[in-house]
């Protein structure tokens, strides 16, 4: 697999995207361009389980509760970190909060620094009404209850905040029927979008948009949303308000949930209803204008990251993911549609081994900024191709400089443990 940002060696060239010469500090502490891209950002997490986030009728007309799985990053003492809502697969039939499609993936992103949150709806399809249908009304109950369990955590702020989290950094995303769920949730924004097969006097799907699954009077908006192996019922939903930014993962192969136009069908024989898939929705997106990102997996099946036999998959779903995660976690993070070494263990190997100053990132965007680790205490100044000192300091082991708009060219970082050469083009 192609890895992004592999070792990040400070004796290669350094190519970054900035201008002008202002110096800055940084508007979010924690976005160090490590953070929220690396699973050795932290060495553990923490796992609240089957915390309540509301209740409403299920398809048996009973009331059912409903919970979250809250992970945290094991001694973080970041006190505003961006949500991640995650909903489960199973085609509306099965499926939980702990399953093996969502788990690992709360666990690495908890280990970046996120808050991850994995939240059980109400499953369950009638076979006494028509089919396609109750399919509809499945998905609607399925966004009731994610907008409840948004608005929990915005309500959680009024209680002490918890968990720690900004309500200005929530982001929604699922897996198959749980994409289905996230992306109805962020592109059905208008009353008129309501399915016309949702009858809202019937137990469970009153409520309008929001549904009244809980924390009514907060906030359900998302700030992001993540599809993987999901669809919507039709990307017309996509015309109407804000739409939020986009990242999809889908399998060409796939023959529960079509990569483009097609149908959902049960069991692979009863045909339940006709679908925009992911290669469509992004299609809609970039016609839009949209930002967005559509990781396409060439002969992949249904959920690619579940692949036994394909265990590369999983790589790519989570370091692409995590990737568009930390761009809208972080504003000046270099942009990824892509893979790279999430891990990054070899990145800490560097520190201990190379004593020049690490810079990073690699690449930067247009009016980004660059960060510059020390890792002895020394006293450094940046150099340009002409010898001159355009900035300097001194600097203690391990601490940073932020450095926005520098002027296109060649400069040298030269410090007392060594030097390390910086491209600027633009």
């Amino acid at each position: 697999m192609f890895r992004m940002f592999s070792h990040f060696r400070c004796q290669v060239f350094v190519f970054l995207l900035l201008i002008s010469s202002v110096d800055t500090l940084m508007a979010q502490d924690e976005c160090d361009g490590y953070r929220y891209r690396y699973t050795g950002a932290f060495d553990g997490f923490e796992v609240e389980y089957d915390v309540p986030y509301g209740e409403n009728f299920n398809v048996n007309f009973l009331p059912e509760e409903l919970v979250v799985d809250v992970y945290s990053p094991t001694g973080d003492v970041e006190e505003s970190r961006p949500l991640i809502l995650i909903a489960h697969g199973g085609f509306f039939l099965s499926g939980s909060n702990g399953g093996l499609e969502v788990v690992p993936l709360c666990e690495d992103l908890a280990q970046m620094g996120y808050v991850v949150a994995s939240m059980n709806y109400r499953k369950g399809v009638s076979i006494l009404g028509n089919l396609t249908n109750e399919f509809i009304k499945a998905v609607w109950r399925g966004v009731h209850d994610s907008r409840a369990a948004v608005r929990y955590f915005r309500h959680s702020l009024d209680y002490g905040n918890p968990w720690d989290i900004d309500a200005n950094r929530i982001y929604l995303g699922g897996i198959s029927a749980g994409a289905f769920i996230a992306l109805h949730h962020a592109y059905v924004d208008e009353q008129s979008e309501i399915p016309a097969q949702i009858d809202v006097t019937e137990v469970g799907l009153g409520g309008g948009l929001e549904g009244l699954s809980g924390n009514t009077g907060y906030s359900s908006e998302v700030n992001g949303v993540f599809n993987i192996s999901g669809a919507l019922q039709t990307t017309d939903f996509m015309n109407l308000g804000g739409n939020e930014p986009l990242f999809s993962i889908h399998g060409t192969e796939d023959q529960t949930v079509p990569y483009g136009e097609g149908g959902i069908s049960l069991l692979g024989i009863i045909n339940l209803i006709d679908v925009d898939g992911s290669s469509i929705v992004h299609n809609k997106a970039e016609e839009i204008g949209l930002d967005h990102c559509l990781i396409t997996v060439e002969g992949a099946g249904h959920v690619p990251h579940i692949d036994i036999f394909n265990p590369g998959y999983y790589d790519l779903t989570l370091s692409a993911l995590a990737g568009k995660l930390g761009e809208w976690a972080c504003e000046d993070y270099v942009p990824i549609c892509g893979d790279y070494d999430y891990e990054a263990e070899s990145l800490l190997e560097d520190m201990r081994i190379d004593e020049n100053p690490l810079v990073f990132p690699n690449p930067a965007r247009t009016q980004g900024r660059v960060f510059v680790t020390f890792k002895q205490s020394t006293s450094w100044k940046l150099v340009n191709v002409m010898g001159q000192t355009m900035k300097r300091g001194r600097n203690s082991a391990g601490s940073r400089v932020v450095w926005q708009s520098l002027a296109p060219g060649l400069y040298v970082i030269q410090s007392e443990t060594g030097s390390t050469q910086l491209v600027v083009s633009d």
